[in-house]
């Protein structure tokens, strides 16, 4: 006898007025007034991570229900990704619109735990808009991908606050999505999706009819 399936309970969730109102609706830059649009969005138990119009990354803790603003220095331009990871320390990385990533490892009140907020820069490799960023589970791996095609690693070696950075694949068309697991890198594009091996530098396209 087939088993009888449980009802769809629909939800109705409120805007997050709380977060929303800590965010400014405009900023003033010189005699002028400027929008902020929001722009990226990720989260996890800890973080809410949204990113701006104009290059300010808002991190909301949902345990202190405190609001904390991050930015590049120089120029302001536009976030277009963020990605967070809770592992040993608490990371998010940041892509924006010229191609420029950023890692900020967090502080945190855990003993043993980070006690200084620290960046790492992934410079000169992408010259395009970020659209995917994926981690590791340890912390250890980045890996970000543009709208031209270029796919970056970067390692990161967060006790000596070195990141390096290399081109590790360059595919024809916009990078769409990233996840990593177990060596393995999927990658979605505009055309494809393929398994990127990293120890071997192998590529496995899944599927063989390209995406129109």
């Amino acid at each position: 006898m087939a088993s009888v399936a449980s009802p769809v309970i629909f939800k109705e969730f409120c805007p997050l007025y709380y977060l929303l109102n800590a965010i400014p609706t405009k900023v003033q830059k010189g005699f002028r007034s400027i929008v902020v649009y929001l722009t990226a969005l990720d989260t996890n138990g800890d973080y809410i991570a949204v990113g701006s119009s104009i290059g300010m990354l808002y991190l909301y803790c949902r345990h202190l229900n405190q609001m904390k603003k991050y930015n590049f220095e120089g120029k302001c331009e536009s976030i277009t990704f963020v990605k967070l990871l809770s592992c040993f320390d608490d990371l998010v990385a940041v892509g924006t619109a010229s191609g420029r990533v950023a890692v900020f490892q967090l502080v945190s009140s855990l003993p043993g735990r980070n006690k200084q907020l620290r960046r790492f820069d992934v410079a000169g490799i992408h010259k395009s808009s970020i659209t995917a960023l994926a981690w590791s589970p340890n912390g250890m791996k980045l890996f970000s991908g543009d709208d031209k095609g270029k796919i970056v690693y970067s390692a990161l070696d967060l006790d000596q606050g070195i990141c390096n950075s290399s081109l590790v694949l360059e595919e024809p068309s916009s990078i769409v999505q990233l996840d990593y697991n177990q060596k393995v890198l999927l990658v979605s594009t505009l055309q494809r999706t393929l398994l990127f091996y990293t120890e071997e530098k192998a590529v496995k396209q899944v599927g063989t009819q390209p995406r129109k």
